[in-house]
């Protein structure tokens, strides 16, 4: 017997096959390879992968099998993690405020840059930290274009920023800075604003950068479109603009724009309401968590068990998640074929980011198996 599990050519032969009750994650590295190519074929510098977004080991293994030799990770579970797959990568530690528990567990794995937002974490950190590494202080800036901001939370203001930065280097360490736009932010504006923002701190304090950390907040297509190239292609002409001589080494971090479209998920419908709503086995408790915040996910399509496409006029359904709570209910109508019928399955494409990560089993629910795939249906298919 084979100790390896099977690879599928695609989700829909494995649902034909097997029939699962359960949720389904269909993981395609080679989608994930053809991801990462694109950000390392329009991005001049270092690529790495935010794991917050999805710690599968198989991302990981997958990612640094393809030449990724740095990760951000947010939290030392995060650093054991990609120290037991990849021990020679390079860390970033971007999560800007930690314990001084969580520092030391840092220094002791060898991460090599930390994020800062404040003098009383730039404090903690030189408490542990060697001179000499590097520290990227962190802006916020009121921008539009995400879904939801991180500046609430997050980063100085420009006056602020410089002045942690004049810190950093009075500190002895290598002196950086970064921001991160907003989660699923479609604006290129976004990020020459917070580059051009990132050159006239760093100029005012009378600071040369090491490094510009881009951040996150890269787009992935949820049924709307979401095109990567123009913003990428908008960081490399501002960074020339805005540092003509002398610029920083660059660094991204992207999560889910990187892993989102290495997964999709099929959901089994448990039963249809006489108005025309479906019973899912997974809903904002398991792997849409997400949903709520997000907004509905467009990207779906319908199977039988026999792994036909339903193509029946579309229709506005209500979808609603297996728990005993009323809220479980994902947000507004999707349109799905008029032939749905309980036992078909519901497939969300491009559901890799987030879906695991937020997973609570609530009420008993929230389990799923991974499936590895050689492509995705929806390339197949016409959504």
């Amino acid at each position: 017997m084979s100790r390896f599990s099977p690879i599928w050519a695609t989700e829909i032969d494995h649902l034909q096959a097997t029939r699962p009750t359960d949720p389904v994650l269909y993981f395609a590295p080679e989608a994930l390879d053809a991801t990462h190519a694109r950000f390392r074929e329009g991005f001049s510098g270092e690529v790495t992968y935010a794991v917050k977004a999805n710690d599968n080991p198989g991302v990981i293994a997958t990612l640094a099998r393809g030449g990724m030799r740095a990760f951000d990770v947010a939290s030392p579970a995060e650093i054991d993690a990609v120290r037991a797959l990849v021990p020679e990568a390079v860390l970033h530690y971007n999560n800007p405020v930690r314990g001084r528990w969580e520092i030391d567990a840092a220094v002791k794995a060898g991460v090599a840059s930390y994020s800062v937002d404040g003098f009383g974490e730039l404090e903690k950190l030189a408490e542990a930290v060697p001179k000499g590494a590097e520290m990227s202080v962190r802006l916020a800036l009121p921008v539009d274009g995400a879904a939801y901001h991180f500046g609430t939370k997050f980063g100085e203001t420009p006056e602020g920023a410089a002045a942690l930065l004049r810190a950093v280097v009075a500190a002895g360490y290598v002196p950086s800075m970064t921001f991160h736009p907003g989660t699923q932010c479609k604006s290129p504006d976004a990020w020459v604003r917070y580059i051009e923002t990132c050159g006239a701190v760093a100029e005012g304090a009378g600071v040369t950068l090491a490094r510009l950390n881009v951040g996150g907040g890269f787009p992935s297509d949820r049924g709307k479109g979401a095109a990567l190239e123009p913003i990428l292609e908008a960081i490399e002409a501002t960074v020339r603009r805005v540092f003509p001589t002398d610029p920083p080494k660059l660094v991204c971090e992207p999560g889910r724009a990187m892993v989102a479209d290495a997964f999709t998920a099929a959901f089994k419908v448990k039963a249809e309401r006489e108005c025309g709503g479906l019973f899912l086995n997974d809903g904002i408790y398991g792997l849409l968590a997400e949903l709520p915040i997000m907004g509905p996910h467009q990207r779906l399509r319908v199977v039988t068990p026999e792994g036909d496409m339903r193509r029946g006029h579309p229709r506005p359904r209500v979808l609603f998640g297996p728990t005993c709570d009323s809220l479980d209910v994902l947000p507004e109508t999707v349109d799905l074929p008029g032939d749905v019928a309980e036992g078909d399955y519901v497939i969300f494409d491009g559901i890799g980011a987030y879906s695991t990560a937020t997973n609570t089993r609530f009420n008993g629910y929230g389990a799923y198996d991974i499936v590895t795939v050689r492509r995705s249906g929806h390339r197949q298919w016409p959504r």
